[in-house]
């Protein structure tokens, strides 16, 4: 290998023009100030080497560092050389591999491109393969439904309506008419194959069906008393299925059915009612209060050629006793009575016990078949309500579900907000005989109730019945009391026969009652009622105290006030509420009265004393205790008169007030009232006397202490 010749030849700078356009001084000068910062250029400078010498110096070492290189070349040539032909190798390898990868360049795109072929195929296939999966669904639920089993004609046809398999074909089958219906809509000609079939399968089913329904609803003709029985047997959630295929594939037949079962069931509640009233009231209490039971009337004034029999006491008329019990929750909603049942044991029962055993029988029976008709016949709201009235309607209407209330009383009916009108004949109030007023009130509460429980049972059915009830019974209510009323308004005490201090039967039989009606009433108040009851009290205020004139002493007209006051008081308190106005108004009379006789009675034996306390107390608010100085005889003689029989005084007024008052209460009250009274009248005796008109007084030194007197006085309280 030859040596470069050019490599070795002399470096020329060629010649240097500095006046050149292109050379810029500015850079001449940058580049002059960092060679003038180089430390080799400092140190020659500072030496002050000849650069033009100094520069040939470096000129000639780089000649020789060149020929040096040239030499180590020429030594290595054969390395070069070596290392040149490995270079040219490497180069054809490389070359090959680059054909190579070319080819597997062109291999991957052409792989490329047959997998984005492959995926749009198999996208198209995905859509092809869910477009017949989706026809085929389609297809096959088509197929299914065209295709009539064997089994489910074998079933429709021979097996009974009762079985299960029965009631699940007819699923099955109202599902095929539904489905055929649709596509003879869309005019499918795949229809018109099993029309026939599903056709001849719909009538069969109708029929066993409607004889099934009709035969169950004769059957209770048969006897009324298990008919829910039945009801809950036949015509369950289980069988509604029936009448809803009916209703919505033979609209006449379900028509029919509804048509026969109304019927039907109308006259089965016509004839239970009817013979469930007329049994009742062969079990009522014989005895029934007429025109001359009224709370005025005298126990004596009952004519006795009377064909009718007389109450063996007139006075259970008014007393509530245990009758209050039927409203009980135990009792108001107790099982119904069964008449033959209780005539075989002689058993009688009052009226308004018999009138919650037949509403109460019309509650449940009404309830049940509100709802009833509402699950197997599918209606609801105003559909419900009138199918409900073409069933119960005829019981309700007629007079003989009435005769409870209307039997032997001559009592107006008039349901014109329900049903049909009835008119009974025209009633006049003066002919008209008293029913027993408390038990109109109770069968007035029995009604409320009900009503309550039918509202909370949410069963409208009833609503218009209870109303058009308590019409009846309200003004019949309002009518009694108000016949009770006058009845006292127009008694003449001096037609009652001997008087006598005790108690009257007439008062008695107030509070009896006022106690029963107040305590009846405190559920379900009524504003006409404490306005009745408050009129009855103001006569019976009014005849007490004309009762009380016929007495010739005012001390006998303070016994039977208080009497009577304190007897109507315990009876109001014991069977009413402590706070109702009658009792406070009876209170406030019997403490009125008690104050009164209190007086009465002490005005005997410290009658003297009580007037000149008051006299006294009197002219002190006056300032003018000074015109009673001269009367110190009488003071003198009140003094000694009190201290020598004031014992004496306490015992008689004691046995006095024993023998006036047989009420232990009554008596120890006013007891304890005059002695209390005394003692505040003594002590008003003293304060009068230690005023200083009276401290000169010797006899003052003669009054007994006030402390010793009170003690005296307790020891001298009657013992019980």
């Amino acid at each position: 290998m030859q040596p470069d010749t050019d490599a070795m030849a002399p470096l020329t700078l060629g010649d240097l023009d500095l006046t050149t356009d292109e050379f810029i001084l500015d850079e001449v000068d940058i580049h002059t100030q960092a060679n003038l910062e180089d430390d080799l250029v400092k140190e020659a400078l500072k030496t002050g080497v000849d650069l033009r010498h100094y520069s040939k110096q470096v000129e000639g070492e780089l000649q020789r560092i060149e020929q040096a290189s040239i030499k180590d070349y020429i030594k290595e040539s054969q390395n070069i050389a070596s290392l040149h032909n490995q270079i040219t190798a490497c180069d054809s390898i490389l070359e090959r591999m680059e054909g190579m990868l070319s080819g597997f360049q062109s291999d991957l795109s052409s792989i490329s491109s047959e997998i984005q072929t492959l995926q749009q195929q198999s996208v198209s296939m995905s859509v092809r393969l869910k477009n017949r999966q989706a026809v085929h669904s389609h297809l096959s639920q088509l197929v299914d439904e065209l295709v009539v089993p064997g089994a489910m004609i074998q079933v429709i046809v021979d097996s009974p309506v009762t079985e299960q398999e029965f009631l699940e074909q007819l699923h099955e089958l109202n599902n095929k008419i539904n489905f055929a219906k649709e596509l003879s809509f869309r005019e499918t000609l795949a229809c018109s194959d099993i029309q026939d079939i599903v056709d001849h399968l719909k009538i069969k089913a109708v029929t066993k069906i409607r004889e099934f329904i009709l035969q169950k609803i004769y059957s209770f003709r048969n006897t009324t008393t298990i008919m829910y029985l039945q009801k809950s047997n036949f015509f369950s959630s289980y069988f509604r299925f029936f009448y809803q295929f009916l209703l919505a594939n033979e609209r006449t037949v379900a028509k029919e059915i509804r048509d026969v079962y109304v019927d039907t069931m109308s006259k089965i509640y016509y004839s239970y009612f009817k013979s469930y009233s007329g049994r009742l009231l062969k079990v009522q209490y014989e005895e029934v209060a007429d025109k001359d039971d009224l709370m005025g009337v005298e126990d004596t004034a009952k004519k006795c050629f009377s064909s009718k029999p007389s109450l063996k006491s007139r006075n259970t008329i008014f007393t509530l006793g245990q009758r209050g019990a039927v409203l009980s929750p135990a009792e108001l909603e107790g099982p119904i009575l069964i008449p033959h049942t209780a005539q075989r044991g002689d058993c009688r029962y009052p009226y308004e016990t018999l009138f919650r055993s037949q509403h109460y029988a019309l509650l449940d029976n009404g309830c049940r078949e509100f709802l009833f008709l509402s699950d197997f016949f599918m209606v609801a709201g105003n559909s419900a309500l009138d199918l409900f009235n073409s069933v119960m309607g005829k019981t309700l209407s007629f007079p003989s579900f009435w005769k409870m209330m209307v039997s032997n009383y001559d009592m107006p009916l008039s349901l014109s907000c329900l049903y049909p009108p009835l008119s009974l004949p025209p009633f006049l109030p003066s002919s008209l005989p008293p029913f027993p007023c408390i038990a109109v009130f109770l069968c007035i509460h029995i009604i409320l109730r009900f009503r309550a429980i039918t509202t909370k049972r949410a069963i409208p059915a009833l609503d218009k019945y209870w109303e058009a009830v308590l019409e009846l019974l309200w003004p019949r209510f309002e009518l009694i009391l108000e016949m009770n009323i006058q009845s006292i308004r127009n008694t003449d005490p001096q037609k009652l026969g001997v008087l006598n201090t005790r108690p009257y039967y007439i008062t008695r039989r107030y509070a009896e009652f006022s106690s029963a009606i107040v305590s009846i009433n405190q559920t379900f108040t009524s504003e006409r009622t404490h306005t009745l009851l408050g009129q009855l009290q103001v006569e019976v205020e009014n005849f007490v105290l004309k009762m009380a004139v016929e007495f010739p002493s005012r001390r006998d007209q303070l016994i039977f006030l208080i009497k009577n006051y304190n007897m109507m008081l315990n009876v109001l308190m014991e069977r009413a509420a402590d706070d109702s106005k009658e009792v406070e108004g009876f209170q406030q009379l019997l403490q009125a009265r008690s104050q009164e006789f209190i007086e009465e009675i002490l005005s005997s034996p410290s009658g003297g004393m009580i007037a000149f306390v008051k006299a006294s107390e009197a002219l002190i608010e006056k300032g003018q205790l000074d015109r009673l100085k001269n009367d110190e005889a009488q003071i003198t003689q009140l003094i000694r008169g009190f201290s020598s029989t004031w014992k004496q005084s306490v015992e008689a007024l004691s046995q006095d007030v024993m023998r006036s008052f047989t009420n232990f209460k009554n008596c120890t009250g006013i007891i304890q009232g005059a002695l209390t009274q005394l003692i505040q009248y003594y002590h008003g005796f003293h304060k009068v006397l230690s005023q200083p008109t009276f401290r000169s007084l010797a006899v003052r030194s003669e009054l007994i202490n006030l402390h010793h007197l009170m003690v005296e006085v307790k020891k001298h309280k009657p013992n019980f």
